[in-house]
């Protein structure tokens, strides 16, 4: 057989093994990838007993003062997140406590607590919390459905479209191996209003009590772009979080608050925030 000849079966024979494989990771359901994915994760029950989550590392980033800064990402059921970046002799601070959202920027001149901007509170009150986007998705109404499979980073993965009962859309990446995230894309208002993706990855997912956690968090990245990386040093679950962890301190406190037999006013209800999303919003990948 000639060498040309040869090459061109190779070839043929790649591309045909390839369609088979992407033909069988297709033939699970949306709703069976979901299922996988949960389970992967830890399982349902593991997830629902988590109130709390606390996250420590560092940050490292090209747009950043310094190569590697410190954060402390704290998150509490339903919907609160508290994300602080030491940088330098100062420290940087936002917060969401479910209903309102702050932020702290003495780098930037501003000592003082501000208030979230409308797009910041939008993109924060959109997230999903502690659990992501899959978790629970048929009790908080989302619908899920199968778009593709895809690569990604050199892995096969279902490219999940997620349409939010609260509106919108985003889209999951699961391995088809592991049946683990591997990216995460939502959209967001940027500074003038447009709107512009915002894309997550992970890896490096190690056991936490049961749970898969992602240790490696990268967003903005691109051609001809470093990501900003999240590198995860310790995870720390249901650990006592104090609401006041998230309230802004400029804020004024009712006056009932820690009295006997007077219970304080609770904020009023609204969607989760996420973990990866708070992150990228301090270095600038979100405007949250």
């Amino acid at each position: 057989m000639k060498p040309v000849a040869a090459a061109t079966i190779a070839v043929g024979l790649v591309a045909v093994a390839l369609a088979a494989g992407c033909a069988a990771a297709a033939k699970l359901s949306a709703a069976e990838i979901v299922a996988k994915n949960v389970a992967a994760r830890g399982g349902l029950d593991a997830w629902r007993k988590v109130e709390t989550m606390v996250w420590i590392g560092h940050i490292e980033s090209a747009h950043a003062p310094l190569p590697s800064m410190q954060f402390k990402l704290e998150q509490k059921r339903p919907n609160k997140t508290r994300l602080q970046i030491n940088s330098l002799r100062d420290k940087s601070v936002r917060a969401f406590d479910g209903a309102q959202g702050w932020k702290l920027r003495p780098a930037r001149g501003r000592p003082e607590a501000e208030p979230y901007t409308p797009q910041e509170l939008k993109f924060a009150q959109a997230g999903h919390g502690i659990d992501g986007p899959l978790i629970d998705s048929v009790a908080k109404g989302d619908s899920v459905t199968l778009e593709s499979v895809d690569e990604i980073a050199e892995h096969k993965a279902y490219h999940l479209n997620v349409r939010l009962a609260k509106g919108g859309n985003e889209e999951v990446w699961v391995d088809t191996k592991t049946y683990l995230d591997i990216r995460y894309d939502r959209m967001a208002d940027g500074p003038a209003g447009a709107p512009r993706r915002v894309s997550a990855t992970y890896g490096d997912y190690r056991t936490v009590e049961g749970l898969q956690i992602p240790f490696l968090i990268e967003t903005g990245g691109g051609p001809g772009r470093t990501p900003d990386k999240m590198q995860i040093e310790t995870v720390v679950l249901n650990a006592p979080l104090d609401d006041s962890t998230f309230e802004n301190p400029a804020a004024p406190r009712p006056r009932n608050r820690g009295r006997p037999g007077i219970a304080p006013q609770a904020p009023a209800p609204t969607a989760l925030s996420t973990a990866p999303s708070a992150a990228s919003a301090e270095r600038g990948s979100a405007p949250q």
